[in-house]
């Protein structure tokens, strides 16, 4: 019997659980959280959180950064958080409306723009991705590819570093499937780069304390610029 079953076997168990996989989708949001933060945000003890982080640790899921007395976890890489988002596509819309004006202002907000680990997503994401395929900036013949102009627009107007997208192991563009809006939004290397500068240019901020972000006024200055988006197509 194949070891990549009992592998793969291994990897849905650490997300057959509903708390290891709720702590898991508040990660994709990039950042470190603490024990005590996922705790709270799954609902459950601290003890039985510490128990669950453990054993995401073990399984290569997460990754664990200690400052001072702090125990912070995060993602252990990008393909963690693409492989999670890339999951959630499959799932079938919540059947059930959204009542609590708060759960809508929230999913409304991350339907609109949100970071996918480290790169747009949402509308936004979507938006931007297709804007640079009618530019000439990216090809998706086949998948996604960076054109010469592209590559030329992320390290001139852009201001982004020609070496920062080849200082990793993962590819430079990646087509990463869109859970809300079911269409294709740039990941990769290429993608986090483009999120980072937007980021440095403050063209978007995050929303609170969620991985929603929004586009300030100098942004969609910026998008409108940069790629021809109208700003009503972001909303």
């Amino acid at each position: 019997m194949s070891t990549r079953g009992a592998d793969l076997a291994g990897l849905a168990g650490l997300l057959a659980d509903r708390t290891r996989a709720e702590m898991c989708l508040a990660l994709v949001d990039g950042r470190a959280w603490t024990a005590g933060e996922l705790a709270r945000y799954a609902g459950v003890a601290p003890a039985t959180a510490t128990e669950h982080l453990n054993r995401l640790l073990d399984g290569g899921l997460l990754v664990e950064r200690r400052q001072g007395r702090h125990r912070y976890v995060q993602l252990a890489n990008p393909q963690v958080g693409e492989l999670l988002e890339a999951m959630v596509t499959h799932l079938d819309p919540p059947a059930t409306e959204v009542r609590n004006l708060r759960a809508f202002t929230v999913a409304a907000a991350l339907a609109r723009g949100r970071t996918c680990y480290d790169h747009l997503a949402g509308i936004l994401g979507v938006v931007i991705t297709a804007a640079m395929t009618t530019h000439d900036l990216l090809s998706d013949n086949g998948g996604f590819a960076l054109t010469p102009a592209g590559l030329a627009w992320l390290t001139g107007p852009m201001g982004i570093d020609p070496a920062a997208p080849h200082k990793t192991r993962r590819p430079i563009t990646r087509p990463c499937l869109d859970w809300t809006e079911r269409r294709m939004h740039l990941g990769g290397a290429a993608g986090a780069q483009l999120c980072r500068r937007m980021q440095d240019l403050d063209w978007i901020h995050r929303v609170g304390t969620s991985r929603a972000v929004r586009v300030t006024t100098v942004g969609a200055t910026g998008l409108r610029d940069a790629l021809g988006i109208d700003p009503a197509a972001l909303e």
